[in-house]
């Protein structure tokens, strides 16, 4: 019997906690167990800082697990030539020049290098340079150039990235079908809920659609379903508002009856987005209602696997067909689980995350 190739995963936070880790190369990790690799996670920020990563204040919590974050990755340098694949998820270290990429990929036999964002754009503009570089936005260049191979998650970012390395993979966030059940009944006789889910870092989001949630309130009643902010609210707005957490997070989905996913239409960082909120809503049979940008005119089919919009009188008129239209709501919500299913599941994308693997283990 073969000895297992190793990898190492480099990824900021812990396995199992979030979404664009979840949703993209940790639910592949069985797979590549069952394919002879043994896979070695090694997460920068620890449990109890991510705990409190995105909630204010814990100043010193923070601070100290950053220090311990470093002082791990300089101890990992020493036994990064043990694995036969380092995995880079976004990037080594968080903030500053690129120093621990450039010993990183300097050790490393093969780097693979997962970006799923162009967060190293965001605000760019409005910053002095000396902004840019301590946040440590020119790491994800780096590791472009650097990478054997590189895992996009969009056409847009996979044609930004081909500007620094030739070898990339377009793989979006993908769904495991298997326990993304729907069950919603497409019925109208109950309070219409509205849902989102996200994060304490974007949420803001969410608020695009305050003026929308308001006039809405003025044709009908709904309950607007919030995942990932407890303390989210709208003036006048029926809202439940609650913490992610990963056992509840499905059933929490499952309430929804419509799916919202605003993005701002004017900031370019938008265009590296894979639609992964889309997906989690579709997969549960949910109709959903997207901003008309980025790669969700390839995630859904508009009219058919979900709704585009661009204007908040679109925004107001989608919610309301569907609200009022529940065979409406089965029809597009169905048509989105299939579209999920035969192009966005595990099982449509397992086979290419391993063909990069073996593709990369060869070219060394």
């Amino acid at each position: 019997m073969s000895t297992p190739k190793k990898i190492l995963v480099i990824c900021p936070h812990p396995v199992g906690i979030v979404p664009g880790q979840r949703l993209k190369y940790e639910q592949y990790f069985e797979s590549w167990k069952k394919n002879g690799y043994d896979i070695t996670v090694k997460p920068f920020f620890n449990e109890k800082t991510q705990r409190v990563l995105y909630v204010n204040g814990f100043f010193f919590t923070k601070l100290w697990g950053t220090i311990l974050g470093y002082l791990k990755r300089f101890l990992l340098f020493f036994s990064i030539r043990k694995y036969d694949i380092v995995y880079i998820f976004l990037w080594v270290t968080p903030v500053g020049i690129p120093i621990s990429e450039w010993i990183s990929c300097k050790l490393a036999k093969a780097v693979i290098y997962d970006i799923d964002d162009l967060v190293f754009l965001k605000h760019k503009e409005a910053e002095p340079w000396y902004a840019y570089f301590f946040k440590g936005r020119q790491k994800p260049i780096y590791l472009m150039q650097q990478a054997d191979h590189i895992i996009t998650c969009t056409p847009f970012l996979d044609s930004y990235v081909k500007q620094y390395n030739s070898n990339t993979t377009n793989i979006s966030s993908t769904i495991n079908t298997q326990t993304y059940i729907p069950v919603n009944e497409y019925t109208n006789d109950h309070l219409i809920v509205l849902g989102w889910s996200g994060s304490h870092s974007t949420i803001r989001m969410l608020n695009l659609l305050t003026p929308v949630f308001q006039e809405l309130k003025k044709h009908i009643n709904f309950k607007l379903l919030v995942m990932g902010s407890s303390n989210f609210s709208i003036p006048g707005i029926d809202v439940e508002a609650l913490e992610w957490s990963e056992a509840k997070e499905i059933s929490t989905l499952q309430k929804m009856d419509i799916g919202l996913y605003p993005l701002p239409l004017n900031e370019e960082w938008v265009n590296g987005k894979s639609g992964l909120k889309a997906l989690q809503y579709m997969a549960l049979g949910i109709p959903t209602i997207a901003s008309h940008i980025g790669c969700n005119d390839q995630v859904i089919e508009n009219g058919v696997s979900g709704l585009l919009v661009t204007t908040e009188k679109e925004w107001m008129d989608s919610i309301l067909n569907l609200a009022n239209d529940a065979a409406l709501r089965k029809k597009i919500g169905l048509a989105g689980r299939n579209r999920v299913e035969q192009f966005y599941s595990i099982k449509a994308t397992e086979s290419v995350y391993l063909s990069i693997l073996k593709t990369v283990q060869v070219s060394k």
